[in-house]
């Protein structure tokens, strides 16, 4: 309780505040912080410009290849399940099932 108190004095403090924020430290936590947030705006806005690009193809395009993932994932899908022996899992009940 003293500590949060002594902590929270300090922090209120002006003086304190402005020399540490011209400190090495908190300048370079600072310009690593502005860096990973543009860096993060910067590929968000490539990717809305990508899945714009995308959308705006030839008519269908998307829809084509959203079906072929669907096709393709239930095929694969399928196949691993022929593919298993035994019962499918979560079909067993009690305790120690699907060990």
């Amino acid at each position: 309780m003293v500590l949060r108190r002594l902590l929270a004095a300090l922090l209120h403090s002006p003086q304190l505040v402005d020399r540490l924020s011209e400190s090495w430290p908190i300048r370079r936590a600072a310009q690593l912080t502005a860096f990973a947030l543009l860096q993060a705006q910067l590929r968000g806005q490539d990717a809305a410009r990508r899945l714009r690009d995308l959308a705006a193809g030839p008519a269908g395009s998307l829809g084509r290849r959203v079906e072929r993932f669907k096709d393709a994932f239930t095929q694969e899908l399928r196949r691993g399940l022929r593919g298993r022996s035994g019962p499918p899992p979560g079909s067993q009940r009690g305790p120690g099932a699907n060990i």
